[in-house]
This record gives C-alpha cells, sequence and structure tokens, in this order.
C-alpha cells in the first residue's frame, strides 16, 4: 500500500500554522511542550490553504524538494529482540485504535482534526495536545500523539494509522528506546522557508518557499526575504498496524 507521505506532512505543517488561529493559545502551548519551533506561530494562518493540498500525485520536482526538507534516523541492523518490541508495541496500537474506527469517538477523547474543511487535505491528522505534551516525557504506545484519517468518497474518515512523537534534541539512542531504528525510522522537518509576514497567498511562489519548495537553506531564504526555520517540530513516526506486511506497518 502506498501511503501518501506528502499530505501528511503538510498537514503536519499545518498544525503549527493552526497554532496561530485565534483562541488556540493552549494549542501553541502545547506545541512549544512538543519542542516544535518557538517562532512557528507567526507563520501566517492563510498559508494553511495551500500547504495541506499536496497528495500522492506530486511532481517529481516537488517530490525532490519535499526530501530537502526531511531528516531521518539511521537504520539499524535487524534483529528479533526489536522485531518482537515493534511488534507488541503495534499490537498494543492494534486494541487502541479499535474504538477510534469513529472518529467522533476519537473527537470525544480528545483528538481534533486540523481544517477539515480543506478538502484535497488527503489524510488529516487529529491531534490530542495532552498526550502530545506527555510525549515528551514518558512513552506510552496507548496514547498516541496523533491518529492518521484517510478522507472517503462519502465524505467521512478512514482510520488508518496513528502517529507517536519525540523531542526534537533527542539522541537515536533515546529514539531507540521508544521505536527500535532496526524497524522504524524517525524523522523531522528541517530547512524551512516561509515567505514574508503579510504576503498574500496566492501570490507566493510555493515551488521555493513551504515544505514542497526548493529554498531549503538560511541564506537562500534570507535572499527571498522570507522566514527560516532550521527544525521545525520534533521528531515523528508513523505506525500502520493494519498493514499485513510488517515493512508497511512502520513504513517511512
Amino acid at each position: 500500500m502506498a501511503h501518501p507521505l506528502s499530505a501528511l506532512h503538510g498537514a503536519l505543517v499545518a498544525a503549527v500554522i493552526a497554532a496561530a488561529a485565534p483562541g488556540a493559545a493552549w494549542c501553541a502551548g502545547a506545541m512549544a511542550g512538543m519542542d516544535m519551533s518557538g517562532h512557528a506561530r507567526e507563520l501566517p494562518a492563510a498559508a494553511m490553504s495551500d500547504m495541506t493540498m499536496h497528495d500522492s500525485h506530486m511532481g517529481h520536482d516537488r517530490m525532490e524538494n519535499m526530501a530537502l526538507h526531511m531528516t531521518w534516523s539511521h537504520p539499524r541492523p535487524a534483529n528479533a529482540a526489536d522485531e518482537a518490541r515493534a511488534a507488541a508495541i503495534a499490537a498494543t496500537l492494534r486494541r487502541v485504535l479499535a474504538r477510534y474506527k469513529n472518529y467522533r469517538t476519537a473527537e470525544a477523547d480528545g483528538y481534533k482534526p486540523f481544517h477539515p474543511e480543506f478538502k484535497k487535505q488527503a489524510v488529516v491528522h487529529f491531534t490530542n495536545w495532552w498526550y502530545a505534551v506527555k510525549a515528551q516525557f514518558k512513552f506510552n504506545p496507548r496514547q498516541p500523539t496523533s491518529l492518521l484519517y484517510r478522507r472517503t468518497p462519502e465524505g467521512g474518515y478512514e482510520l488508518i494509522g496513528a502517529m507517536y512523537t519525540a523531542p526534537r534534541r533527542w539522541s537515536e539512542e533515546r529514539l531507540d528506546a521508544r521505536v527500535p531504528l532496526s524497524v522504524a525510522r524517525w524523522h523531522q522537518h528541517i530547512n524551512l522557508c516561509f515567505p514574508p509576514r503579510g504576503a498574500a497567498v496566492g501570490a507566493v511562489d510555493w515551488s521555493k518557499f513551504g515544505p514542497n519548495g526548493s529554498i531549503a537553506s538560511k541564506a537562500e531564504c534570507d535572499a527571498a526575504g522570507g522566514r527560516f526555520f532550521p527544525v521545525l517540530f520534533g521528531w515523528m513516526v508513523h505506525v500502520y498496524p493494519w498493514e499485513s506486511d510488517p515493512k508497511e506497518v512502520w513504513a517511512h
């Protein structure tokens, strides 16, 4: 199964932008707890309409640009102990997620979607900000930071997986202790350039700016008059616990 990873990344960037919306102060505080960029709340809320519209049909150039803004943990040699530990996490998650196949139940339990009105956002993150804060201190596989829902043609949501998070300054040793690096690869969003404050979204050249833009250094960003974020989020890892192929359960 091909997971719409580009849409997921667009939604994650949307998470930060959402913090700039009126009435979202406590969410911004939760993001600070997630060790995302302290400047992220300054991103233009209007940019949401572009950032969440990326799908699996992204062009080759944009896919290459997206790779400029990602960093991954280094894989480790496979071993039986790690495979057993990862399988146990996935099994726990399957049991927990069973109740969330109905997204209304997820909402009742504190998982909130990011701007579902943007219909081209193929996958929507439903995030529990309290779990996000807790994940900075302790790993609980029963409390994923986000649930991943794919839009259905009927206008509903299909639960496909979840996301765990960890502080952005963590070493790979600590990430490995949470979810083994021989099975899964954690990732971060890096080297992002956003347009100047007040820029009209429709006038922005999104082939240069944002999570799929060609600008990936502070010097280039400064020259373009943008705002540069060397690291935008903490570490994160996606898990798709219903996949039959173990390699797809922790798909990159």
